[in-house]
């Protein structure tokens, strides 16, 4: 049985302007995974990700990689109480 976790996690790089938002969210819904992926204005891009240990840890995976014309410098992840997020939103 899996365990539903969240985590929050801000993206530095080239990660805005090159769908980076859109690939975390066709990431994350094949697996289950809600949450958002939002721009902020210091040009990081906030993720949050909710749902199993498993999925959760795939989809950070591959924000760590980002689509292919982004640069992900890094990412730091924090986890946070559990969250109910309904669906993945690109805001």
């Amino acid at each position: 049985m899996s365990t539903d976790v969240s985590v929050i996690g801000y993206a530095s790089g080239k990660v805005q302007g090159v769908w980076f938002r859109y690939f975390v969210q066709q990431q994350a819904q094949p697996l289950g995974v809600t949450g958002y992926a939002k721009n902020l204005v210091d040009g990081q891009v906030e993720v949050l990700l909710c749902g199993s240990e498993e999925s959760v840890a795939q989809v950070q995976k591959a924000v760590a990689n980002g689509p292919p014309d982004a640069r992900v410098d890094g990412v730091q992840w924090q986890s946070i109480e559990a969250q109910i997020a309904h669906g993945f939103e690109i805001l």
